[in-house]
C-alpha cells in the first residue's frame, strides 16, 4: 500500500477543516471584491456628474465665445 491509500482517521476531519478554512477566506475575499465594486460604483456615478458639469460649461463657453465673435 501506498501512503495515499493509508487514510488515518482524522483525514476527513483535516479536509473538512482545510475546506472550511478555504469557504471562509473565498467568503471574504467575495466581501472586498463587493465593497470594492460599490465604491467603484459611486466613483463611477460622480465622475458622471463631474463631466456633465464640464461638458454643459464648455458648452456655455463655446457659446460665449461665439457671441463675442459675432458681434
Amino acid at each position: 500500500m501506498t501512503l495515499e491509500n493509508k487514510r488515518g482517521p482524522n483525514d476527513l476531519e483535516e479536509q473538512i477543516d482545510m475546506l472550511t478554512k478555504q469557504k471562509e477566506f473565498l467568503q471574504f475575499k467575495c466581501r472586498q471584491a463587493g465593497k470594492a465594486i460599490l465604491e467603484l460604483e459611486v466613483m463611477k456615478e460622480n465622475l458622471s456628474k463631474v463631466v456633465d458639469t464640464l461638458t454643459e460649461e464648455n458648452n456655455n463657453l463655446k457659446t460665449m465665445m461665439g457671441r463675442k465673435n459675432g458681434k
